[in-house]
């Protein structure tokens, strides 16, 4: 018995060593995946794949790197929200509003923007192959490097705030 005592205190300096290592390295933590749909939210590397997100406010939130592949994020405010490198693949986000969020290399393919507002959203290098954007307010938006190959442009509104595309825009704004 005096013996596994011992043992135990002799291991316990090595155990706390251990704590501190795992503490000091171990880099911020994962987001929490199941918080619910909130300003500010810290949801990067979620996958919310094919979830009802409708009218939800995602202002500010970190999505950074997260997928919303098939879901619905129709007249969702995503305004100054940071989702760098993430996936609205096939996404329906009617009447959305991005205004002032951080979208670099977000991919947008076949997504439905139909009447999204991207004012002064920076969507450098995003992917928008395919999207529809009929309607869509890009006034101000930073769109250099960005594919907008085969996306409807009908009636969207241009970068420059006052010219509006023609109807059958495809690909770039007539």
């Amino acid at each position: 018995m005096k013996t596994a005592f011992v043992a135990r205190l002799r291991s316990a300096p090595l155990l706390a060593a251990a704590a501190v290592v795992t503490v000091l390295f171990a880099g911020p933590a994962l987001a929490a995946c199941t918080e619910a749909a909130q300003p500010k939210v810290n949801w990067r590397r979620c996958s919310m794949e094919e979830q009802t997100l409708t009218g939800v406010d995602l202002s500010g939130a970190m999505l950074r790197d997260a997928t919303f592949q098939r879901a619905n994020l129709g007249q969702a405010k995503l305004t100054g929200a940071d989702g760098y490198r993430a996936r609205f693949i096939s996404s329906t986000a009617l009447g959305a509003i991005f205004d002032g969020a951080r979208l670099i290399e977000a991919d947008f393919t076949r997504a439905n923007l139909t009447g999204a507002s991207f004012r002064d959203a920076d969507l450098r290098n995003a992917k928008m192959v395919g999207a529809v954007l009929v309607r869509a307010d890009l006034t101000g938006a930073r769109l250099s490097g960005t594919d907008l190959s085969n996306a409807d442009l009908s009636g969207a509104r241009w970068t420059d705030g006052t010219h509006i595309c023609a109807e059958s825009s495809i690909g770039q704004c007539n």
